[in-house]
């Protein structure tokens, strides 16, 4: 029996994989915001940690009871994800955006890593957009406090997990965990988010044509249950696909990497 780890695990994709675990009976941890739902969760046997990961401090209380419960976690999935039309920041002075889809899957990644470690076949599955072209990262500027955008800020979020593998594997070169950056396409997920409403009416497009959650599932468990065995890989579906965007990547990589560590040092 695995112990699976599910950031944005009482919706779309994460809740799609918490009841696809749960019936294999594995150990679930369901991480979100939504009480109601994670208690809908709970009630088919998955654990529920209700948090805000656009918080640093809400992730190092996530990390902290995780390293309580748990010896070892197999799979940490990092889905957790929510679109803003408009610019947002966090308590703590991040864009929000930036906070929930890069800095926390940061967090987790590295911080859990000696959980991971403990487990036979250990695997971050980073869900987010490798393979698709972004923007470079903007070094001046993470925060987006000019010229913001609600999808500029969801690619350039990509494009910094994309880099986030890179730089996991560098920073530990004798680790056993996997990490995977997996490119799900359109899925008819929640899509949660504040939508001004020109964006309202291209989410509703996406909907009607999206791939339904249960179909792409199963891609996904396939690269937690199997995963690859280089250090850090991506997938568009089930499709590999190159984790760099060009041989710059790795210099990139430890870049943001020491930035990342700058911005959250208290």
């Amino acid at each position: 029996m695995k112990t699976i780890v599910i950031t944005g695990g009482t919706d779309g994709i994460g809740a799609g994989l918490a009841r696809h675990y749960l019936a294999q009976g594995d150990t679930v941890v369901a991480i979100g915001r939504d009480a109601a739902k994670g208690a809908a969760l709970t009630r088919l046997g998955a654990h529920f940690i209700g948090a805000d990961l656009s918080l640093v401090a809400e992730n190092q209380r996530v990390v902290d009871l995780l390293a309580s419960r748990f010896e070892a976690i197999d799979a940490l999935i990092l889905c957790a994800r929510y679109f803003r039309s408009h610019r947002h920041e966090t308590p703590e002075g991040f864009e929000a955006c930036f906070a929930l889809e890069y800095l926390s899957r940061f967090l987790l990644s590295h911080q859990l890593l000696d959980r991971l470690e403990s487990a036979p076949a250990p695997v971050v599955l980073n869900v987010s957009g490798p393979g698709a072209p972004k923007p470079e990262i903007r070094w001046e500027d993470p925060g987006f406090r000019r010229g913001y955008s609600g999808m500029e800020a969801q690619f350039h979020a990509g494009r910094a997990n994309d880099l986030l593998g890179l730089s996991f594997a560098a920073e530990h070169p004798d680790a056993r965990t996997r990490y995977v950056l997996v490119n799900p396409g359109s899925v008819a997920s929640n899509f949660a988010g504040e939508f001004d409403p020109d964006t309202a009416a291209i989410v509703q497009r996406m909907k009607r044509t999206a791939t339904p959650v249960d179909r792409i599932v199963p891609h996904l468990a396939a690269l937690v249950d199997a995963p690859p065995a280089a250090p850090v890989s991506a997938f568009v579906i089930d499709r590999r696909v190159d984790p760099r965007m060009s041989g710059a990547d790795d210099r990139a990589a430890v870049r943001l990497h020491r930035l990342t560590t700058r911005l959250l040092r208290p």
